[in-house]
């Protein structure tokens, strides 16, 4: 196992925030050798990291911290030499980092004799298999998505003039009483706008459009996130839709079905590709290479949820082995430009012999 070097801090490092799994807003240096895990942090967080299991920890005064800043040196400029005496002190010559290290302590580091290549796959692998703490953290910004989407039904039920920034504010509302972090974008579109990707919906909903609600709180105790869409209608929906969203409810089944250790998210994908090219939509396997698609199943059928709300593996045309300790969003949807879509999407933790769904929530296109 080679030596291993990050340095950030865990609000923005996933790889960090795997880890060291405490909420660290201030950059500090992560190195692991034979076995020893060590964190050269400001002295202020040491209480906070003492009850991490198996992880040791240095002051940054302990690096001579006080003698630069003694030499006038800002942050910034004494970054670079931190790093390198962390380095030193573990006796580290040559280690691996994520492939966001920043080029400025790599270029250091170099010029004193210590090499570091990054390995992003590396720092993908070790957290595709979710912790237990993980995993609790994903349950509960589930629960709190799916609270929300109660609240969002409900306003849909009991508004005359439903808007699209109406729902997004009460979802946020949602979140931030179940104690979870609204992300910066709170996709409730409706009409047209639901085959923009990631589009956070604007205006009036009127009846007989779909509306697609796409959340992805994220509980902050363990810094991962949840993601679910569904897709409403107000009053009679049209039929267009409705066979848009018994296909998206039908690949659901079929992609649970095909997800197991061992298939590849390339594999998960082609058979819900299969099942809409049956009913005559266009998906990204039946399109001309180079055409950009914007009806049909125009997107992959998912991704990794975890310390990212998109990592590792894609359910998509190049999609990786799936592992036991996944979890994914599986997310199949049909559209037509000028029209509208449908889209679900369900977690699903990976087992032994297939996938356990962790979203408990119903599929009805009335609110």
């Amino acid at each position: 196992m080679p030596d291993v070097l990050i340095f950030g801090d865990t609000v923005r490092s996933p790889e960090l925030r795997h880890e060291v799994p405490v909420s660290v807003p201030d950059p500090f240096v992560y190195l692991e050798r034979n076995g020893t895990r060590t964190a050269f942090v400001g002295s202020l967080e040491i209480p906070r990291l003492a009850g991490v299991d198996g992880l040791d920890t240095v002051p940054f005064e302990e690096l001579g911290l006080d003698e630069l800043i003694g030499q006038g040196l800002s942050w910034h400029a004494m970054t670079p030499e931190l790093v390198l005496r962390a380095c030193r002190r573990a006796s580290v010559e040559s280690a691996v980092t994520p492939r966001d290290f920043p080029l400025e302590l790599a270029d250091y580091l170099r010029a004193n004799e210590i090499e570091v290549e990054a390995k992003g796959e590396l720092f993908d692998e070790r957290r595709r298999v979710k912790t237990p703490a993980e995993l609790d953290g994903i349950r509960r910004a589930q629960r709190a998505a799916e609270k929300a989407l109660d609240a969002i039904r409900a306003e849909l039920c009991e508004d005359a003039e439903p808007t699209c920034e109406k729902l997004q504010t009460v979802a946020s509302r949602i979140f931030s009483e179940e104690g979870v972090i609204a992300p910066d974008l709170v996709l409730v579109s409706s009409g047209p706008e639901t085959t923009v990707g990631h589009e956070p919906g604007h205006g009036p909903i009127s009846p007989g459009e779909p509306i697609v609600v796409d959340l992805f709180p994220r509980d902050p105790a363990s810094g991962c996130y949840a993601d679910m869409t569904r897709t409403f209608c107000l009053g009679e929906p049209p039929e267009e839709l409705v066979r848009y969203h018994a296909l998206a409810r039908e690949a659901l089944d079929v992609a649970y079905a095909c997800i197991r250790p061992g298939v590849t998210g390339a594999e998960a994908h082609r058979v819900v590709c299969d099942l809409f090219a049956e009913h005559g939509h266009p998906t990204q396997l039946s399109k001309p290479p180079g055409e950009v698609l914007e009806d049909g199943f125009f997107h992959s059928l998912g991704h990794g949820v975890g310390l990212e709300v998109h990592e590792l593996p894609g359910l998509g045309r190049s999609g990786e082995a799936i592992v036991a300790g996944d979890v994914l969003a599986v997310e199949p949807g049909l559209y037509r430009k000028g029209f509208g879509g449908c889209r679900l999407e369900d977690l699903v933790l990976v087992t032994g012999d297939g996938c356990e769904v962790l979203t408990d929530y119903p599929y009805d296109l009335a609110p």
